[in-house]
């Protein structure tokens, strides 16, 4: 069974968005990809409708069976929080208005998943990204290499169906990262 996640990297400027199909052993495979670009000269209300028009697109395109999107966090830019934030709610509506599932995972999160450390940065995630993927080329800008990123995250963190006996840490069929990934999540199973 494979899992089609599309994920999202939200923001006014920029919003990435990327569709993932995951297969049960964990291969992941780039549906689509892109960045849906506002300009800081518009109206607040107008850059909203772009974004929630574009995901209506690619919601009714690519039809994924969830949504993954980061989590709004704490920064010391407020107007920056802010635009993430409303960006982050016209996605999460439109989500909702098709009964698509929403999973919210932190910039942590998602670089622990696919680099095997929470503190990697932005290229870091975007190399792994393009190797996971089998990319030719990395994905760009970085909202785009980081919407894939939420999508795989999502994916391997649900199970994407995978069972933990053919997956689970030492598997010979799982990359480096996910090896990572799975030996901290049954690290933190141990420790409740």
């Amino acid at each position: 069974m494979t899992l089609r996640v599309l994920g999202v990297d939200p923001g006014l400027t920029r919003c990435g968005i990327g569709v993932v199909d995951v297969e049960r052993n964990r291969r992941a495979t780039m549906v689509a990809v892109g960045v849906v670009g506002t300009s800081p000269d518009e109206s607040l209300d107008q850059r909203l409708l772009v974004i929630a028009t574009a995901i209506d697109e690619w919601l009714d395109r690519y039809e994924p069976q969830v949504l993954a999107v980061e989590r709004v966090f704490s920064q010391l830019n407020v107007s920056t929080v802010m635009g993430v934030a409303q960006a982050s709610g016209v996605v999460i509506a439109a989500a909702a208005r098709r009964g698509i599932p929403v999973a919210l995972h932190t910039p942590s999160e998602v670089k622990a998943a696919v680099t095997g450390s929470g503190s990697s940065n932005k290229d870091a995630v975007t190399k792994l990204v393009t190797k996971i993927l089998r990319l030719d080329a990395p994905p760009r800008p970085a909202d785009a290499a980081d919407a894939l990123a939420l999508a795989i995250t999502h994916a391997w963190r649900a199970g994407s169906g995978a069972s933990v006996a053919t997956t689970g840490p030492g598997s010979s069929s799982l990359t480096p990262a996910q090896r990572a990934w799975a030996e901290a999540e049954a690290k933190a199973r141990r420790a409740r």
